[in-house]
């Protein structure tokens, strides 16, 4: 038969270590995250950031909107300014035509007195000097270089001349006049030019084949 329950035997004792209190107590504290103050700082660190990132972009885009508007007021001065310039280098024949056909009269007939020559003569030289001043009127500007160096910017070689006791490269001779709209090139001067014997001069760079 069983033995009945003794109700007053005692409970049995706890060992001090398994004590609850005594083990949250001597828990290690938990890690505590960054304090309203620290991240309000975190904040105010991120959102300066973003503030200076976004003002570099800003200033780039004003300074690429500058370049732009630059660079557009420049192209409109420069279609402005070249404007005419196909419209000029079709007429830089006729200046040479002009000239040819005043050269083509012979000397010795130009001071016969006879009124007919005299009078082709005046107008064909008026009319060239016409055409010049509406060409400068509008920024042609002739170039006639003679005994200077040749210019391979300004400059087209024709021919070279030897023995003429110059130095390399000195323009002998004009065959055609250059002309330049503003600063800006239409047509080289055609020109012959001293032959390099030895005799020394400034380096330049002929193009026989022109």
């Amino acid at each position: 038969m069983n033995q009945p329950e003794n109700k007053n035997q005692p409970a049995p004792e706890t060992p001090e270590n398994e004590n609850p209190a005594v083990n949250e107590a001597e828990a290690p504290a938990a890690a505590e995250g960054p304090s309203p103050f620290e991240q309000a700082l975190l904040q105010i660190s991120e959102l300066q950031q973003q503030l200076a990132s976004v003002k570099d972009q800003g200033l780039r885009a004003l300074a690429e909107a500058d370049n732009v508007r630059k660079r557009a007021i420049k192209d409109r001065e420069d279609a402005t300014k070249y404007a005419i310039s196909n419209f000029a280098r079709d007429l830089l024949d006729y200046t040479d035509n002009f000239k040819r056909a005043i050269d083509s009269i012979p000397e010795d007939l130009k001071h016969t007195g006879d009124d007919r020559i005299t009078n082709l003569l005046t107008g064909l030289e008026a009319m060239q000097r016409q055409l010049l001043q509406t060409f400068e009127k509008n920024g042609v500007k002739k170039i006639e270089p003679r005994d200077e160096p040749f210019n391979p910017h300004f400059h087209e070689v024709m021919f070279e001349v030897p023995g003429t006791g110059k130095p390399a490269g000195t323009i002998i001779q004009l065959v055609d006049a250059g002309y330049i709209l503003h600063d800006r090139l239409l047509r080289p001067a055609r020109v012959g030019v001293a032959k390099d014997e030895g005799q020394g001069g400034p380096a330049h760079n002929i193009d026989t084949q022109a």
